[in-house]
């Protein structure tokens, strides 16, 4: 019988580490966490030091009795759970609730899934880190008490199953903000003059137009491009200056959690949730041909862009060998406090296992990911890209214009990952010309344009601007937009957000009455004091000490003083078709749908037929997006007799999907 026993946190990796280690270990899964506060009550004694009041949750009764069965039969126990402060938590909890007294208990962590990973973790096993466990307490009761205090506040002031978050809250006011840079805006008109010029009666150049008498000057109607167009055609001009010089492109640096999820969501049209569940599934492990379950990612929450000194050499090797050693770089990285650098960026696990070796392993998305992270990696040890430039200014009679153009020279990192348009590349007529040249200005044109609005957050945006910040962890960003969605305080049309009336109600109320939770720099704050409790230089108990006196105010205050709120729905122009109502917007699981208003005299409700931008590529109708039970968008033609569906949007210009029915 084995007498050494490892719990990991999910059961998607037992069989991959079993198969590592053969039959002198038991592994077993403790699926996430056994103990948490109770759901029906606070848990926080806040009388007594804010000492939490931890329960085993509802439903993993049998998995702790099993696990007690297992750590009976065990000489030494090793406590697996990822790489971060919550896994940490987690071990702690395993072993406060499974009788553990008297057994040999370690603590080892692996960034990687690999069997040389998990045997050198067996090695250098460790103590659980009770520094980074206060961390993860700490985190979880403030949000207990912000949570199940202001919750009931939202239930009573503006309607019932509402609630608020530290962090969440935080971050719809930072979506509420921007709704109103966007609407407080006003477009400012601009022109920009373009004049084409010509060498010795050839080689056309287009320059723009930059300024007068050496300051630069922005043309903010027609009539001052006019008179500048008309100064133009009178004058004579000729190349003040004129430059052939080199630019480099830095390699990107590896992914962390929120740089994957924005380029996930750029390339990919991921969700933050969808990039972090594939993420998760390529971590844990999956079956490779050859080699059996391995996982083929390192961790993936990370606030680092650091990268093992075996990972690093081994990538330059491989570059070395596929590219040539002239595209071998130097992969700089970019430094984090000790808090955010626990463990490495998110790179393949072996960077020999290629994308195309993985074909027919992986599913399409997983396939998709894992090239995006591989791609990333691999490009972050390669040289610049470099371009060589060219660039002109042209003056004449006080006028100035500039022109530039460049073309790639050297690919370095691009080879692997870059844009298509950063690789144009040619001769332009530029090349051609000459430092005092003179030059004739053969048209000149103006075009009209307004100041746009700052952009709708997409996910992307908003990820970005949650890290940048401060406001929660790796972990926390795609949970924390997930439930803005999910409470319908904000709605997802395309790729942008936008704030709902009920997500307005919500933050008017909490700007009103709870201005420190909204407050984007004492959120930002809080999360540095938590990075202090982690780093062992601050008590948790005298973080919370220092917040709640006020907090606590604020709640009794919103309590006695703070008016109700009234949410209108939405109306629609659908007229309901049993009562002759119009209809109003409501939000389900499954989105925005239509009810009729004379609930419960009128129950009539209707779904809102959503309509795709391409059309049906077999009949050329209007293309209908829906839903499964489950919530999973399809594509249907609105044509039952064509019966065109599709799981995947099918591309303008007719090409019908490959799943196409």
């Amino acid at each position: 019988m084995p007498n050494k026993l490892i719990i990991v946190e999910s059961p998607a990796k037992v069989a991959t580490i079993r198969k590592f280690l053969g039959s002198g270990y038991d592994v077993e899964a403790s699926q996430g966490h056994i103990r948490d506060l109770p759901k029906s009550t606070l848990g926080v004694d806040l009388e007594h030091g804010f000492e939490p009041k931890y329960i085993t949750i509802r439903g993993k009764g049998e998995i702790v009795s099993a696990l007690k069965k297992a750590v009976k039969k065990a000489d030494r126990i090793y406590l697996a759970t990822d790489p971060d402060r919550e896994g940490e938590a987690i071990s702690w909890h395993l072993s406060e609730a499974l009788d553990m007294d008297g057994k040999d208990v370690c603590r080892i962590t692996f960034n990687e899934i690999t069997k040389d990973a998990v045997k050198q973790a067996l090695k250098s096993p460790g103590a659980i880190n009770m520094d980074l466990v206060n961390a993860q307490q700490a985190r979880r009761v403030l949000d207990r008490v912000v949570g199940y205090e202001l919750s009931p506040v939202l239930w009573k002031k503006v309607k019932g199953k509402l609630s608020a978050g530290r962090v969440q809250s935080a971050v719809l006011r930072m979506v509420a903000d921007r709704e109103k840079e966007i609407q407080a805006f006003v477009p400012e008109e601009y022109w920009n003059l373009t004049g084409t010029f010509l060498l010795d009666g050839d080689y056309p150049v287009d320059a723009e137009y930059t300024g007068r008498d050496g300051r630069k000057e922005t043309l903010s109607s027609q009539e001052e491009a006019d008179r500048v167009r008309a100064d133009a055609e009178r004058a004579s001009f000729r190349v003040s200056e004129y430059a052939k010089a080199s630019r480099s492109k830095m390699p990107p640096l590896p992914f962390t959690t929120s740089s994957l999820q924005q380029e996930a969501s750029v390339r990919l049209n991921f969700s933050t949730q969808k990039t972090m569940r594939i993420a998760q599934t390529l971590y844990e492990g999956v079956r490779v041909t050859g080699r059996g379950s391995m996982g083929v990612i390192t961790y993936l929450r990370t606030d680092s862009t650091r990268i093992a000194e075996e990972a690093d050499r081994a990538c330059k090797a491989y570059i070395a060998g596929r590219y040539g050693e002239g595209h071998v770089g130097a992969g700089t990285v970019k430094n984090k406090g000790a808090a955010q650098d626990a463990h490495e960026a998110i790179r393949p696990a072996d960077v020999t296992l290629t994308p195309e070796m993985l074909k027919s392993d992986l599913g399409r998305d997983e396939l998709r990911l894992y090239t995006l992270i591989w791609k990333r990696f691999v490009s972050s040890r390669m040289k610049p890209a470099v371009f060589d430039t060219v660039s002109a200014k042209i003056e004449g009679d006080g006028l100035q214009f500039s022109a530039s153009t460049s073309k790639l020279g050297f690919p370095g990192y691009m080879l692997v990952y870059g844009n298509d348009e950063e690789k144009v590349s040619g001769e332009t007529n530029l090349a051609h010309w000459r430092e005092n040249a003179d030059v004739s200005l053969d048209r000149i044109s103006g075009e009209q344009h307004f100041t746009k609005p700052p952009a709708h957050y997409t996910e992307a945006h908003l990820v970005r601007a949650m890290e940048e910040a401060g406001l929660g962890r790796p972990s926390t960003y795609a949970p924390t937009i997930t439930t803005l969605l999910g409470r319908h305080y904000v709605t997802r049309e395309g790729r942008n957000i936008y704030m709902t009336e009920l997500g307005e109600a919500v933050n008017s109320l909490m700007e009103t009455s709870f201005p420190d939770i909204v407050d984007i720099g004492f959120t930002a704050q809080m999360e540095k004091e938590l990075d202090e409790v982690a780093e062992g230089t601050k008590d948790w108990h005298d973080v919370m000490r220092a917040f709640y006196p006020n907090f606590e105010a604020e709640v009794k205050k919103a309590e006695q003083e703070l008016a109700r709120v009234k949410v209108e729905d939405e109306v629609s122009d659908v007229v309901c078709d049993r009562c002759g109502r119009m209809m109003v917007y409501k939000y389900g699981r499954n989105g925005r749908f239509l009810a009729c208003p004379g609930f419960p005299e009128c129950r009539n409700t209707m779904t809102i037929q959503e309509t795709a931008d391409v059309p049906c590529p077999r009949c050329g109708k209007a293309l209908i997006i829906r839903r499964t039970k489950k919530g999973r968008r399809f594509y249907a033609c609105e044509d039952a007799d064509c019966g065109f569906t599709s799981w995947s949007k099918p591309k303008a210009g007719g090409t019908v999907p490959a799943e196409a029915e």
